[in-house]
């Protein structure tokens, strides 16, 4: 499967770097250094560390949405800053998903940091999941390149669509 970098313009090399940190973060680094399996604790690490990612997300989509609800209108400078940070961790995020996170269990006592919430038709639908991230990515991506408030608004309701269809698809509930 092709990666996710192709489908976007190049970026600094500050970006690349934030986007690698993310992935390694994910990844156990002390394991990955130490040349250790992934065990059980490694998997609850991704869990946690895809959590986090995922609510930086929300706070930044927050943000984009109050900005448009906001008789002030749109600030762009603050809109496209926004809309880059999500796109760069939208591009990390479908790696924080390897096969050993698949651990959704229906009606037991979850953790809310360390235990999923991820449906396992993600897992099974992997590369349907990637493709929702990746152009996700490429939505935010191009509203933090809109130069007009009606163009930026646009992808931002564009963004919001492809959020909400990836929860309703790959995200259980407490069930």
């Amino acid at each position: 499967m092709p990666g996710i970098m192709h489908l976007l313009p190049p970026r600094s090399p500050r970006t690349a770097v934030t986007a690698a940190a993310i992935l390694l973060a994910g990844m156990g680094m002390n394991e990955l250094a130490l040349g250790q399996d992934r065990s059980a604790a490694i998997a609850k690490d991704a869990i946690f560390a895809r959590k986090i990612l995922m609510d930086a997300i929300g706070r930044n989509m927050d943000e984009i949405e109050t900005m448009m609800a906001s008789a002030k209108g749109v600030d762009m400078a603050e809109a496209s800053e926004h809309s880059d940070n999500i796109s760069i961790m939208l591009m990390a995020f479908p790696h924080l998903f390897p096969a050993d996170t698949n651990q959704w269990k229906p009606n037991v006592e979850r953790d809310p940091g360390r235990d999923t919430y991820a449906a396992p038709e993600l897992w099974t639908n992997y590369g349907d999941f990637y493709a929702r991230a990746a152009q996700a990515s490429k939505v935010a991506y191009n509203a933090s390149r809109a130069q007009q408030e009606s163009a930026f608004k646009t992808f931002a309701i564009e963004l919001r669509a492809a959020c909400d269809s990836c929860h309703a698809a790959y995200m259980k509930s407490d069930q």
